[in-house]
């Protein structure tokens, strides 16, 4: 009788022992699963304190760097315009007159000779309460660059060729010049930012560590501040040379760092 009890005893509990069996199973066979796929289960960090801490604590500063260059250089936008009873006149007579204009330009090696543009255009007259064409405007003009102190003679020289109109001369520093002064800028950026957090971490009682992020947000030369002239057509060529006085170009670059204290 005892033997019997025993046997029903064990038949009664060897379900759920096996029970347990697969529920562990599945357990690890779900791991498996996960592993395969290419998930992976990393202990994280419940603390909020230490997670916000390493968001926080970093200091982000900007630091601007200016640098003064000498302008040896200068930007000119010269041009002929004609006016004519024609279209054919004023173009004909615009084309003759530009064309000797760009080969005293060329014959004095100017940099950078381009045409800027070429319009033709009606004039109109209205008298009478009517709108009538009485004409036509041509213009041609060019921009080219070449050393300050040769701009004076060739804005004459210019003139007396056919040249009818000076539109603009800016100054500019040369290339190499700028580029130099872009350097030194942006060392006084990098020195300023890391002066301003310097400063204001001590004021916290707090040291800077790495930096952690930098961005240059300009490194660029401003444009040249233009010189405007109008109309030369009138300059006399037996006066003296038209006087042209060059100045400093700024160069002005920014840095942001973003340091870890």
């Amino acid at each position: 009788m005892k033997s019997m009890m025993k046997s029903a005893v064990n038949a009664a509990t060897k379900p759920a022992w096996m029970s347990r069996q697969a529920k562990m199973a599945l357990g690890w066979s779900s791991a498996v699963l996960l592993a395969v796929g290419g998930l992976s289960i990393m202990p994280m960090n419940t603390n909020p304190v230490m997670a916000n801490e390493v968001t926080t604590r970093v200091l982000t500063v900007t630091g601007t760097g200016n640098e003064f260059v000498t302008t040896t250089l200068s930007q000119v936008n010269l041009g002929v315009e004609v006016q004519a009873k024609t279209a054919e006149e004023a173009q004909r007579e615009v084309a003759r007159r530009s064309n000797a204009v760009v080969e005293l330009l060329r014959s004095r090696q100017v940099d950078k000779l381009q045409t800027t543009g070429i319009t033709l255009s009606p004039v109109y007259d209205y008298s009478e309460n009517r709108q009538r064409v009485v004409g036509y405007t041509a213009t041609n003009t060019v921009s080219f660059r070449l050393p300050t102190e040769r701009v004076g003679t060739l804005l004459d020289e210019s003139v007396q060729a056919g040249a009818s109109r000076i539109d603009s001369v800016s100054f500019v520093a040369s290339d190499e010049a700028i580029a130099q002064a872009q350097q030194v800028a942006l060392r006084e950026a990098v020195q300023e930012a890391q002066s301003q957090a310097d400063t204001v971490l001590a004021a916290l009682g707090l040291r800077r560590q790495e930096i952690v992020g930098v961005q240059i947000n300009n490194a660029a030369a401003p444009q040249p501040l233009p010189v405007m002239y109008r109309q030369a057509a009138a300059m006399d060529a037996a006066a003296a040379p038209t006087p042209v006085i060059s100045g400093e170009q700024e160069v002005q670059s920014t840095v942001t760092l973003q340091i870890r204290y």
